[in-house]
C-alpha cells in the first residue's frame, strides 16, 4: 500500500540524535573505530529506538517477562504486515519457524534442502556472510554475477545453475532481495523467471528478504513465495533491519506451499535461540511501528538525493545510482584512482566505509556506505572523503 512521503522534518528519526550522543552507544558501530572516524559501514541505524518497540520492552521488563519465547505471534504480525505493505495474504502462520536471526536461519535452510559439497549459487557483488556462512557449512559457492544495471543477469543465472546442477544432486540458490549491497529490488517478473529457472534445474531457493520493509518510494516489494512457481522456496524474513534491532535477536524462516515437510524437520533446539525479549520486540515494530518506519523511509529518501548532490559537487568521478532499497548506498570509485580497496584511504581521512572487496567479484574499487544517519554526517563524510582524492582525480573523466 503507498506510503506518506511527506513526514515534517521534525519527525524524522535519522535527525534526532546528536553526534555527542551516538557516540555514547557500545555497539559494533560505534566501538570498532577512534572517535574521530564517521562510522558508516556496518548495517546500524542511527535513530531512537520506535515508542511502540521501547514501550514493549519496559512493559517485559517491568513485568519480569524475560523467560523462553513461545507462540506465533511474532508470524502473525509479519503476516498482517505483509498483506498491508506487499498486497500478499500467502504468509501462513502456520508454515513458520522462529530462528536466531536471518543468517543462521539461512543456515539452517541450506542444511534442510542440501548437503556438504552442494554449491549455492550467489549474485555477486553480495552480503560478505554469504560467503563466510555457506563456506563454513562446507558448500561451494558458485557466483552469478549481477548484470552492469545491478540486476539480475538471467544468462549468468542459468549457466550458474547449470554447472551447479551438474556438480551435485541439491544446489541452491541463495537469493539476496531486495539485494545488499546495489539495493536492487527484484521485479515480480524477474522472480518468477527465477523461480523458473531454478524448477528447471532442479535448484532450491533461499532467500534472504531481511531488508524487505526498507524500500524508496514508488519501489514495491515483491516476496520471492508470492511469485509462481516459488512454492518450493524457504524465505527468511525480520523485524531487525527496519527497525535497528539486531541486538534483540530474532527472525523468522517461511515456507512455501512445497517446502512445508522441510521446514518441518527444522530441529527443535533452533527455536531456542531467539531471544524473547527479541521477538516481543519484532512483534511490537510490525504491529505497531509503521509511522515511524514511514518516517525512516522518507528520511532516507531525503538522504539518497543529498548523496547524489553531494558526490556531484565533491566526488563527480564517483558512479551512483540512488537505491531503490535498504538504506546502504554502493559507490564505485574506480576513477579516483585509490586502487582496488579506497575504503583504506577513505578510513585514513577518518570515514569508516565497508569495503567492497569481500562483497565477491565485482566488488574491488567499490565502497558500502550506510546512509541510515544524520544529512550532517553524511554531509561531512562526502567532505572528508574528498580530501583523499589525488588533486584532479575527483572530477569525472571528460
Amino acid at each position: 500500500m503507498p506510503r506518506d512521503t511527506d513526514a515534517p522534518v521534525g519527525a524524522n528519526p535519522l535527525r534526532q540524535l546528536s553526534l555527542e550522543q551516538l557516540r555514547q552507544r557500545t555497539s559494533m558501530k560505534w566501538r570498532t573505530y577512534p572517535q574521530d572516524v564517521l562510522p558508516l559501514w556496518v548495517a546500524e541505524m542511527d535513530v531512537p529506538l520506535a515508542e511502540p518497540v521501547a514501550r514493549a520492552i519496559t512493559d517485559a521488563v517491568t513485568l519480569g517477562d524475560t523467560g523462553y519465547p513461545v507462540g506465533t505471534a511474532y508470524a502473525e504480525a509479519l503476516a498482517a504486515f505483509a498483506r498491508e505493505r506487499w498486497g500478499w495474504d500467502g504468509l501462513a502462520v502456520e508454515r513458520t519457524a522462529i530462528v536466531p536471526d536471518v543468517m543462521l536461519g539461512v543456515v539452517e535452510m541450506l542444511k534442510l534442502v542440501s548437503g556438504p559439497g552442494d554449491p549455492v549459487v550467489v549474485n555477486c557483488p553480495v552480503y560478505p556472510p554469504f560467503y563466510l556462512f555457506v563456506g563454513s557449512l562446507g558448500r561451494p559457492v558458485v557466483e552469478a554475477p549481477l548484470g552492469p544495471d545491478g540486476r539480475i543477469d538471467f544468462a549468468a543465472l542459468e549457466d550458474a545453475f547449470r554447472r551447479a546442477a551438474l556438480r551435485a544432486d541439491r544446489p541452491v540458490y541463495l537469493l539476496c532481495s531486495p539485494h545488499n549491497p546495489t539495493g536492487t529490488v527484484h521485479g515480480a517478473d524477474e522472480l518468477a523467471d527465477v523461480a523458473r529457472l531454478a524448477r528447471t534445474y532442479g535448484v532450491r531457493v533461499v532467500a534472504d528478504e531481511i531488508h524487505a520493509p526498507v524500500v524508496a518510494a514508488g519501489a514495491p516489494f515483491v516476496p520471492y513465495l508470492s511469485v509462481p512457481g516459488a512454492g518450493d522456496g524457504l524465505s527468511l524474513m525480520s523485524a531487525s533491519k527496519a527497525w535497528n534491532l539486531a541486538g534483540l535477536k530474532a527472525a523468522l524462516a517461511v515456507a512455501g506451499p512445497d517446502a512445508a515437510d522441510d521446514l518441518a524437520r527444522l530441529p527443535e533446539e533452533v527455536g531456542h535461540g531467539p531471544s524473547h525479549l527479541g521477538v516481543i520486540a519484532h512483534t511490537a515494530a510490525l504491529r505497531d511501528g509503521g509511522d515511524w518506519l514511514d518516517a525512516v523511509l522518507s528520511g532516507l529518501d531525503d538522504n539518497r538525493r543529498l548523496l547524489a548532490e553531494l558526490l556531484t559537487e565533491h566526488l563527480p568521478a564517483v558512479g551512483y545510482t540512488p537505491a531503490q532499497a535498504t538504506y546502504l548506498a554502493w559507490l564505485d570509485c574506480r576513477g579516483l584512482g585509490l586502487g582496488d580497496d579506497p575504503a583504506g584511504d577513505f578510513l585514513r581521512r577518518g570515514v569508516a566505509l565497508s569495503s567492497g572487496i569481500p562483497f565477491g567479484t565485482g566488488g574491488a574499487g567499490f565502497v558500502r556506505m550506510n546512509l541510515a544517519t544524520s544529512p550532517e554526517l553524511i554531509t561531512e563524510a562526502v567532505r572528508r572523503m574528498a580530501t583523499a582524492v589525488p588533486q584532479g582525480r575527483a572530477a569525472r573523466p571528460g
